[in-house]
C-alpha cells in the first residue's frame, strides 16, 4: 500500500510552481512519499494595486497560511522575502533550503549593463529598496535614470523591455534561475551596488507547529548557514520596524578561509526612494551558533542604523 501523498500548497505563478516543484522532488526523496502540488490563488496574485498599498508582500502568504491552518495542505513553500518577520504561533518554518543567488539582475535592451544604459533610461522595478539604491548609484556615478514602478510576473516585466516601453527592468537572479531564464540577464548587480531584500534567494518551507513527524522530515532539507544568514537579515528588518515594502536591503554572507567558514558579515541599507539619502552599515563577527545569536546580530546593526538616522528615511512606519 503506498503512503498517502503529501499536499504542498503553492501560489500559481510560474515562479512559485517552479520552486515548489523543486521542493516537492526533494521532499519526496527524504520522505519516500509522493507530493502533490495544490495551487492556491492569493490576493497579491489577483490584485493589480501597488504592493505597498495592499499590505506589502505578506499578501502572498496569507492564503497559503490559511490553507495550512485549515488542514487543506500539509506544508507550503514561500519565497522567504515574502514572509512577515513575526513568527506565526501555529506554524513553523521547518526548513530553509540552501539559498539561490541572492543578487539582483538587470534585463536591458541591446544586452546593456547598468553602466551602459542611455541617459534618461527608464528602469522598471516594484521595489522601493531597488529604487533607492539605483537612484543613489546613479547620483554618485553621474548617471541620469528614471525608476518606474511596475508589477507583474517575470514575463510581464521582461515584456516591458522587449516592447521598448522600458530600457531595463531589475529582477531577482534567483527567480530567473528557477524558471530557467537566466540567459536573459544582461548584468548581475554587485551587492555593493544594490543590496538584496532580506531573505532574497531563499525559500521557507512552512508546516503546522504540531506536526512533529513532518517537521523532522522537512528538517532534512534545512541548510544551517542559509538559516542563520536569513535570520540575521530578517531580524534587522524587524528591528527597523520596516514593513516588507520599506526600502530596506540586507545581506549576511559567510566569510571563509579556504574550506573553513570563519565569520559572518551582515550589511544593511535603508534610503529614500530618490536615492538622495542612504544609511548603509555593516558588521562582521563570528558565525552565530544559535537562532538567538543570529537575531541579536540583526538587532545590533539595526540599532546602529537607527542611530545614524535610518528611522526618518522609511516614510510611514508599518504598524
Amino acid at each position: 500500500m503506498t503512503e498517502k501523498a503529501l499536499r504542498l500548497g503553492t501560489r500559481r505563478s510560474k515562479l512559485a510552481m517552479a520552486q515548489s516543484g523543486q521542493v516537492a522532488d526533494a521532499v519526496s526523496q527524504v520522505t519516500g512519499r509522493p507530493v502533490e502540488l495544490v495551487e492556491i490563488t492569493t490576493y497579491g496574485d489577483v490584485s493589480r494595486e501597488q504592493l505597498a498599498q495592499i499590505g506589502g508582500t505578506g499578501v502572498f502568504v496569507a492564503a497559503l497560511r490559511d490553507a495550512l491552518l485549515r488542514g487543506e495542505v500539509d506544508f507550503a513553500v514561500h519565497s522567504l522575502k515574502d514572509l512577515p518577520t513575526a513568527q506565526h504561533e501555529s506554524l513553523v518554518v521547518a526548513a530553509v533550503p540552501e539559498r539561490e543567488d541572492p543578487r539582483d539582475v538587470v534585463v536591458a535592451r541591446d544586452a546593456r549593463k547598468l553602466t551602459d544604459l542611455p541617459r534618461g533610461a527608464r528602469i522598471g522595478t516594484g521595489a522601493p529598496r531597488r529604487m533607492a539604491q539605483l537612484n543613489a548609484y546613479a547620483r554618485t556615478h553621474g548617471m541620469e535614470i528614471e525608476t518606474v514602478p511596475i508589477r507583474g510576473n517575470v514575463d510581464t516585466r521582461i515584456g516591458y523591455v522587449r516592447s521598448g516601453e522600458l530600457d531595463a527592468v531589475v529582477l531577482a537572479a534567483a527567480g530567473l534561475n528557477r524558471v530557467g531564464r537566466s540567459d536573459e540577464v544582461t548584468d548581475f548587480l554587485s551587492v555593493d551596488t544594490v543590496l538584496p531584500a532580506p531573505g532574497q534567494g531563499a525559500l521557507a518551507i512552512e508546516c503546522a507547529a504540531d506536526n512533529a513527524s513532518l517537521i523532522a522530515a522537512l528538517g532534512e532539507l534545512d541548510d544551517p548557514f542559509t538559516r542563520v544568514a536569513v535570520t540575521a537579515e530578517r531580524s534587522l528588518l524587524a528591528a527597523l520596524e520596516a514593513g516588507c515594502s520599506a526600502p530596506v536591503g540586507a545581506l549576511a554572507d559567510l566569510l571563509a578561509d579556504g574550506q573553513t567558514v570563519k565569520e559572518m558579515r551582515l550589511r544593511g541599507v535603508v534610503g529614500t526612494t530618490d536615492g538622495s539619502t542612504l544609511v548603509q552599515l555593516s558588521t562582521t563577527g563570528p558565525v552565530p551558533e544559535t537562532h538567538e545569536a543570529a537575531l541579536a546580530l540583526g538587532r545590533e546593526l539595526a540599532t546602529e542604523m537607527l542611530a545614524q538616522g535610518a528611522a526618518g528615511l522609511m516614510g510611514e512606519r508599518a504598524h
